[in-house]
């Protein structure tokens, strides 16, 4: 699946998302906190660096990739979460 810009987020925590800016990817990581009015958030420390803060205002966009799950699951996120033109499909 393609990945697409995700404005709240605040509902990320937890999920892997790539952080870009103009365009670009800077990090992708986990989310590990984030503002409640999403205009900041914290990548969980990893193999790539250490926990990180970015911000809405400087110019930093979330992006994320709806995955496949193993299991019961079909899908990390609902449906009303993904954007319209992938709301319908999925199979599990």
């Amino acid at each position: 699946m393609m990945p697409y810009r995700y404005q709240d987020w605040n509902q990320l925590v937890g999920t892997p998302v790539e952080i870009r800016r103009d365009f670009e990817i800077v990090r992708a990581g986990v989310v590990d906190d984030a503002m409640p009015d999403s205009s900041a958030l914290w990548l969980a420390a990893d193999a790539g660096g250490g926990r990180a803060l970015f911000t809405a205002v400087e110019g930093y966009e979330v992006w994320i990739r709806p995955q496949e799950l193993g299991g019961k699951l079909c899908f990390k996120m609902a449906a009303a979460h993904l954007s319209p033109s992938l709301r319908g499909g999925g199979s599990c």
